[in-house]
Protein backbone atom coordinates (compact mmCIF):
# COMPACT_ATOMS: atom_id res chain seq x y z
CA UNK A 1 0.00 0.00 0.00
CA UNK A 2 1.29 3.34 -0.93
CA UNK A 3 0.95 5.65 2.10
CA UNK A 4 1.20 8.64 0.36
CA UNK A 5 3.68 9.95 2.67
CA UNK A 6 6.83 10.35 0.66
CA UNK A 7 8.41 13.85 1.01
CA UNK A 8 6.61 14.34 4.82
CA UNK A 9 9.15 15.16 7.00
CA UNK A 10 8.62 12.53 10.54
CA UNK A 11 10.14 13.45 14.22
CA UNK A 12 9.89 9.94 16.07
CA UNK A 13 11.26 10.33 19.56
CA UNK A 14 12.93 7.45 21.53
CA UNK A 15 13.90 6.29 17.90
CA UNK A 16 17.41 5.03 18.52
CA UNK A 17 15.89 1.35 19.67
CA UNK A 18 13.26 -0.69 19.84
CA UNK A 19 9.77 0.26 18.71
CA UNK A 20 10.93 4.09 17.61
CA UNK A 21 13.81 2.55 15.36
CA UNK A 22 11.48 0.36 13.78
CA UNK A 23 8.78 3.33 13.04
CA UNK A 24 11.77 5.31 11.87
CA UNK A 25 12.47 2.27 9.21
CA UNK A 26 9.72 1.86 8.01
CA UNK A 27 8.49 5.67 7.74
CA UNK A 28 11.66 6.05 6.14
CA UNK A 29 11.03 3.24 3.14
CA UNK A 30 8.02 4.45 2.74
CA UNK A 31 9.25 7.83 1.55
CA UNK A 32 9.57 10.01 4.47
CA UNK A 33 12.49 12.22 6.14
CA UNK A 34 13.23 10.97 9.40
CA UNK A 35 14.41 13.18 12.45
CA UNK A 36 15.78 10.03 14.49
CA UNK A 37 15.18 11.39 18.40
CA UNK A 38 16.95 9.89 21.25
CA UNK A 39 18.63 10.66 24.17
CA UNK A 40 21.72 8.86 23.25
CA UNK A 41 23.73 10.28 20.10
CA UNK A 42 25.37 6.94 19.38
CA UNK A 43 21.51 5.38 18.72
CA UNK A 44 20.16 8.54 16.57
CA UNK A 45 23.16 8.47 14.53
CA UNK A 46 23.23 4.62 14.29
CA UNK A 47 19.52 4.69 12.65
CA UNK A 48 20.27 7.53 10.34
CA UNK A 49 23.09 5.17 8.98
CA UNK A 50 20.45 2.56 8.45
CA UNK A 51 18.26 4.45 6.42
CA UNK A 52 20.76 6.65 4.39
CA UNK A 53 22.24 3.03 3.34
CA UNK A 54 18.81 1.85 2.14
CA UNK A 55 18.96 5.39 -0.14
CA UNK A 56 16.68 7.17 2.31
CA UNK A 57 16.99 11.05 4.59
CA UNK A 58 17.39 11.05 7.95
CA UNK A 59 18.93 13.17 10.71
CA UNK A 60 20.14 12.57 14.41
CA UNK A 61 17.97 14.74 16.49
CA UNK A 62 19.43 14.35 19.44
CA UNK A 63 17.25 15.81 22.56
CA UNK A 64 16.75 14.93 26.28
CA UNK A 65 12.69 15.32 25.56
CA UNK A 66 11.72 16.30 29.50
CA UNK A 67 13.90 19.35 28.84
CA UNK A 68 11.96 21.79 26.68
CA UNK A 69 14.99 23.62 25.40
CA UNK A 70 16.82 20.34 24.44
CA UNK A 71 13.50 19.66 22.86
CA UNK A 72 12.87 22.65 20.80
CA UNK A 73 16.71 22.96 19.76
CA UNK A 74 16.27 19.64 18.39
CA UNK A 75 13.19 20.09 16.14
CA UNK A 76 14.80 23.20 15.18
CA UNK A 77 17.77 21.13 13.74
CA UNK A 78 15.26 18.91 12.38
CA UNK A 79 12.88 21.24 10.42
CA UNK A 80 16.68 22.86 9.39
CA UNK A 81 17.99 19.76 7.75
CA UNK A 82 14.39 18.32 6.17
CA UNK A 83 11.92 20.82 6.71
CA UNK A 84 8.85 21.47 8.13
CA UNK A 85 7.18 18.55 10.79
CA UNK A 86 4.36 16.83 9.23
CA UNK A 87 4.79 13.84 11.23
CA UNK A 88 4.77 13.29 15.12
CA UNK A 89 5.49 10.16 16.59
CA UNK A 90 5.65 10.52 20.97
CA UNK A 91 7.24 6.80 20.99
CA UNK A 92 9.78 7.90 23.80
CA UNK A 93 8.77 6.50 27.49
CA UNK A 94 9.89 3.44 29.43
CA UNK A 95 9.04 2.09 32.89
CA UNK A 96 11.75 3.02 34.99
CA UNK A 97 11.07 0.23 37.88
CA UNK A 98 11.46 -2.46 35.46
CA UNK A 99 14.17 -1.39 32.83
CA UNK A 100 16.62 0.14 35.67
CA UNK A 101 16.38 -2.37 38.63
CA UNK A 102 14.71 -5.90 36.82
CA UNK A 103 12.74 -8.66 38.06
CA UNK A 104 9.12 -7.32 39.50
CA UNK A 105 8.35 -4.14 39.68
CA UNK A 106 6.94 -2.41 43.18
CA UNK A 107 3.85 -1.80 44.20
CA UNK A 108 2.59 2.30 44.56
CA UNK A 109 3.51 2.23 48.19
CA UNK A 110 7.04 0.90 47.69
CA UNK A 111 8.40 3.44 45.15
CA UNK A 112 9.34 6.97 45.83
CA UNK A 113 9.03 10.52 44.34
CA UNK A 114 12.17 10.48 42.48
CA UNK A 115 10.77 7.39 40.52
CA UNK A 116 7.39 9.75 39.79
CA UNK A 117 9.48 12.50 38.55
CA UNK A 118 11.24 10.30 35.85
CA UNK A 119 8.09 8.56 35.12
CA UNK A 120 6.28 11.47 34.56
CA UNK A 121 8.87 13.80 33.16
CA UNK A 122 9.65 11.16 29.85
CA UNK A 123 6.35 9.74 29.33
CA UNK A 124 4.14 13.19 29.87
CA UNK A 125 6.18 16.45 29.45
CA UNK A 126 8.19 14.57 26.84
CA UNK A 127 5.62 14.83 24.88
CA UNK A 128 3.95 17.84 25.74
CA UNK A 129 6.85 19.49 24.86
CA UNK A 130 7.28 17.71 21.75
CA UNK A 131 3.69 18.74 20.54
CA UNK A 132 3.47 22.31 21.93
CA UNK A 133 6.62 22.69 19.55
CA UNK A 134 5.70 21.57 16.02
CA UNK A 135 1.51 21.77 15.98
CA UNK A 136 2.06 25.74 15.22
CA UNK A 137 3.74 24.73 12.12
CA UNK A 138 1.18 21.69 11.49
CA UNK A 139 -1.51 24.34 11.97
CA UNK A 140 -0.06 26.67 9.48
CA UNK A 141 0.30 24.26 7.17
CA UNK A 142 -3.36 22.45 7.66
CA UNK A 143 -1.84 19.08 7.69
CA UNK A 144 -0.29 17.33 10.55
CA UNK A 145 -0.39 13.50 11.68
CA UNK A 146 0.23 13.03 15.64
CA UNK A 147 0.40 9.25 16.72
CA UNK A 148 0.98 8.39 20.79
CA UNK A 149 2.73 5.48 21.43
CA UNK A 150 1.01 4.49 24.99
CA UNK A 151 0.56 1.15 27.15
CA UNK A 152 -2.13 -0.99 27.92
CA UNK A 153 -1.33 -0.06 31.38
CA UNK A 154 -2.78 3.20 30.34
CA UNK A 155 -6.32 2.00 29.40
CA UNK A 156 -7.16 -0.85 32.09
CA UNK A 157 -4.36 -0.05 34.50
CA UNK A 158 -1.79 -2.30 36.21
CA UNK A 159 -0.74 -3.17 39.62
CA UNK A 160 3.22 -2.55 40.06
CA UNK A 161 3.01 0.04 37.64
CA UNK A 162 0.71 2.39 39.36
CA UNK A 163 2.40 5.88 38.14
CA UNK A 164 3.60 4.53 35.06
CA UNK A 165 -0.07 3.22 34.42
CA UNK A 166 -1.34 7.15 35.32
CA UNK A 167 1.20 8.73 33.06
CA UNK A 168 0.31 6.79 29.81
CA UNK A 169 -3.41 7.54 30.44
CA UNK A 170 -2.57 11.22 30.43
CA UNK A 171 -1.15 10.85 26.90
CA UNK A 172 -4.54 9.06 25.70
CA UNK A 173 -6.62 12.05 27.27
CA UNK A 174 -3.79 14.73 25.93
CA UNK A 175 -4.13 13.12 22.32
CA UNK A 176 -8.56 13.40 22.59
CA UNK A 177 -8.57 16.77 23.33
CA UNK A 178 -5.53 17.89 20.92
CA UNK A 179 -7.87 15.84 18.19
CA UNK A 180 -10.82 17.40 19.04
CA UNK A 181 -9.14 21.70 19.24
CA UNK A 182 -7.31 20.77 15.94
CA UNK A 183 -9.37 19.01 13.57
CA UNK A 184 -10.36 22.09 11.64
CA UNK A 185 -6.48 22.29 11.31
CA UNK A 186 -6.79 19.09 9.58
CA UNK A 187 -4.62 17.19 12.11
CA UNK A 188 -4.97 13.68 13.38
CA UNK A 189 -4.00 12.86 16.46
CA UNK A 190 -4.31 8.52 17.80
CA UNK A 191 -2.66 6.62 20.11
CA UNK A 192 -1.74 2.96 19.63
CA UNK A 193 -1.75 0.85 23.04
CA UNK A 194 1.37 -1.85 23.20
CA UNK A 195 1.66 -4.72 25.35
CA UNK A 196 4.82 -6.63 26.58
CA UNK A 197 7.48 -5.81 23.81
CA UNK A 198 10.09 -7.92 22.85
CA UNK A 199 13.35 -6.20 21.08
CA UNK A 200 17.33 -5.64 21.16
CA UNK A 201 17.32 -3.12 23.43
CA UNK A 202 16.23 -5.28 25.95
CA UNK A 203 19.10 -7.61 27.11
CA UNK A 204 17.54 -10.58 29.88
CA UNK A 205 14.61 -11.16 31.64
CA UNK A 206 11.58 -12.33 29.12
CA UNK A 207 11.48 -9.81 27.27
CA UNK A 208 14.82 -10.26 25.63
CA UNK A 209 14.90 -11.78 22.28
CA UNK A 210 16.58 -14.43 22.93
CA UNK A 211 14.13 -15.86 26.01
CA UNK A 212 12.33 -18.84 25.61
CA UNK A 213 9.86 -20.60 27.56
CA UNK A 214 12.11 -22.89 28.18
CA UNK A 215 15.04 -20.85 29.21
CA UNK A 216 13.08 -17.83 30.82
CA UNK A 217 9.97 -19.46 33.06
CA UNK A 218 8.20 -15.86 33.15
CA UNK A 219 8.05 -15.73 29.44
CA UNK A 220 5.82 -18.83 29.38
CA UNK A 221 3.31 -17.23 32.03
CA UNK A 222 3.73 -14.10 30.14
CA UNK A 223 2.41 -15.43 26.71
CA UNK A 224 -1.00 -16.94 28.38
CA UNK A 225 -1.81 -13.50 29.26
CA UNK A 226 -1.86 -12.44 25.42
CA UNK A 227 -4.53 -14.28 23.71
CA UNK A 228 -2.87 -13.84 20.06
CA UNK A 229 0.35 -15.24 21.60
CA UNK A 230 -1.14 -18.34 22.62
CA UNK A 231 -1.10 -19.06 18.60
CA UNK A 232 2.11 -17.38 17.67
CA UNK A 233 4.38 -18.44 20.59
CA UNK A 234 5.52 -15.39 21.25
CA UNK A 235 5.21 -11.18 22.02
CA UNK A 236 5.16 -8.37 20.47
CA UNK A 237 7.97 -7.32 18.42
CA UNK A 238 8.50 -3.81 16.80
CA UNK A 239 7.72 -5.21 13.17
CA UNK A 240 4.04 -5.57 14.50
CA UNK A 241 3.59 -2.40 15.41
CA UNK A 242 5.29 -0.05 12.94
CA UNK A 243 2.73 -0.87 10.58
CA UNK A 244 -0.06 0.86 12.38
CA UNK A 245 1.34 4.13 13.31
CA UNK A 246 2.74 4.37 9.74
CA UNK A 247 -0.99 4.01 8.84
CA UNK A 248 -2.24 6.41 11.37
CA UNK A 249 0.50 8.83 9.84
CA UNK A 250 -0.49 8.38 6.14
CA UNK A 251 -2.97 10.16 4.22
CA UNK A 252 -5.00 7.00 4.26
CA UNK A 253 -5.54 7.91 8.05
CA UNK A 254 -7.59 11.27 7.10
CA UNK A 255 -10.62 10.20 8.90
CA UNK A 256 -8.94 8.68 12.02
CA UNK A 257 -8.92 10.76 14.52
CA UNK A 258 -9.00 10.62 18.92
CA UNK A 259 -8.97 6.64 18.57
CA UNK A 260 -6.58 4.31 20.62
CA UNK A 261 -5.98 1.13 18.98
CA UNK A 262 -4.31 -1.75 20.98
CA UNK A 263 -1.50 -3.98 19.27
CA UNK A 264 -1.13 -5.97 22.34
CA UNK A 265 -2.16 -9.98 21.11
CA UNK A 266 -5.51 -8.79 22.79
CA UNK A 267 -4.16 -8.36 25.87
CA UNK A 268 -7.26 -5.70 26.30
CA UNK A 269 -10.35 -5.77 24.09
CA UNK A 270 -12.06 -2.79 23.84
Amino acid sequence: MNLGVEGKVAFVTGGGQGVGRQICLQLAQEGCKVAVNDFFDDRAKAVVNEIELQGGTAFAATADITDKLSVDSAIDAAVTALGPIDILVNNAGVTIERREKGGMAPLFLETNPDDWQQILALNIWGMLHCCHKVLPGMQSQKWGRIVNVMSEAGRAGEARLAVYSGAKAAMLGFAKAIAQEHGRDCINVNTVALGAVSHEGIVRGPLSPQATPENEPRLGKMLRAYPIARGLHRLSRPEDIAPMVCFLASEHAAYITGQSIGISGGFVMQ
